[in-house]
């Protein structure tokens, strides 16, 4: 017991080292490259960080026959987890931590057209991942189901083409990346050029992914004295421990006012994860049966449809709207627990 969760600590440590390495690297790359905060966040910071949870389900779908049900809910839970848990935990989490200097009533800037873009693009390649579900393996209907899953992969190119098209005029307008501070490899002398840029992100990577796996392997350890289901267990634990860090990477820029590089990490998270990742979860799917995958649905397009409402009125985000989240994350919880 005490091994187990002395291991959970020390990970954590790694991850949070990681975060900090990780950080600045995509500010100094955006800079380098002149790209608008919204770029750096939404595609090189996002897709950067979602790695851990990228290789959870698809090692768990692809793991032994011989536990091929118990693999596949975990992939799929891992999959349908990880968004539920951006749209509602993290953002919740970041209200927090600006909380006491802007107080419930204060404002959270993220670049707007680019948040609504990001939250566009997921909710379309999500609701298509849901319908999905519904459509049967077999029959007349089943080539529906592949149309869908190349329909999303096709999803995130388009997304990106858009992404890195508005680019130019965002800079313009003055939403340049900008890197407030040196990177981590300067403090022992070495130049900032693309080598020192790219092994800098490099090595926050490979911190984060290994101390994600190594967390991941606590938590399914620790799991067990609780006798919580495989399909449960990758929808409510295992997301928490691989979206750390996205979660920590917000957290630290929205501290710092850096709103957009933000938000941007998660939303650009999102929508990775509703096209390439939910294209896994059309292939391989545990079906609309299951409770536990019809609610984490649910509550994911309730959090970022609500997130769509408030950032298109004329006052924004504000920290109030993003603490509403957390609520529905509990509400997931409390009914998730008593099913």
């Amino acid at each position: 017991m005490l091994f187990t969760f002395g291991e959970l600590l020390v990970m954590l440590l790694v991850i949070l080292i990681a975060a900090e390495c990780f950080t600045n690297a995509p500010e100094h790359l955006g800079q380098k490259l002149n790209i608008s905060e919204g770029v750096t966040g939404s595609l090189f910071a996002a897709v950067g960080t979602a790695m851990p949870e990228t290789l959870v389900p698809i090692l768990a779908i692809m793991g032994s026959s011989a536990n091929a049900q118990v693999n596949q809910e975990i992939g799929v839970g891992a999959i349908l987890g990880a968004p539920l848990m951006l749209s509602t935990l993290t953002t919740f989490m970041m209200g927090m931590a600006v909380f006491r200097r802007r107080k419930a009533a204060g404002h959270i800037r993220p670049e707007r057209t680019g948040f609504l873009r990001d939250l566009h693009f997921f909710l379309a390649s999500y609701s298509l991942s849901a319908l999905a579900m519904f459509v049967p393996h077999e029959g007349p209907l089943a080539m529906l189901r592949g149309a869908i899953s190349v329909l999303l992969v096709l999803t995130y190119f388009v997304y990106v083409l858009v992404t890195l098209r508005a680019s130019s005029q965002l800079v313009e307008q003055g939403h340049a990346t900008e890197a407030d501070h040196d990177m981590f490899l300067q403090k022992i002398g070495l130049p900032v050029n693309w080598f020192t840029i790219i092994a800098q992100l490099a090595l926050g990577l490979g911190l984060l992914v290994g101390g994600a796996e190594g967390f991941i392997a606590g938590v399914e350890n620790a799991s067990g004295l609780l006798g919580i289901s495989p399909l449960l267990l990758s929808l409510m634990i295992i997301p928490i421990a691989t979206e750390l860090p996205e979660k920590i990477n917000s957290i630290l820029w929205i501290r710092k006012g850096k709103d957009t590089l933000a938000f941007g990490n998660i939303t650009g998270a999102m929508v990775f994860q509703g096209t390439l990742l939910c294209h896994r979860h059309c292939a391989d799917t545990v079906g609309a049966a299951h409770r536990s995958v019809c609610l984490s649905l649910m509550i994911t397009l309730a959090a970022t449809i609500w997130l769509r409402i408030v950032a298109s009125r004329a006052g924004g985000v504000r920290v109030w709207h993003v603490l509403v989240n957390g609520a529905l994350y509990l509400l997931y919880l409390s009914i998730a627990l008593h099913a």
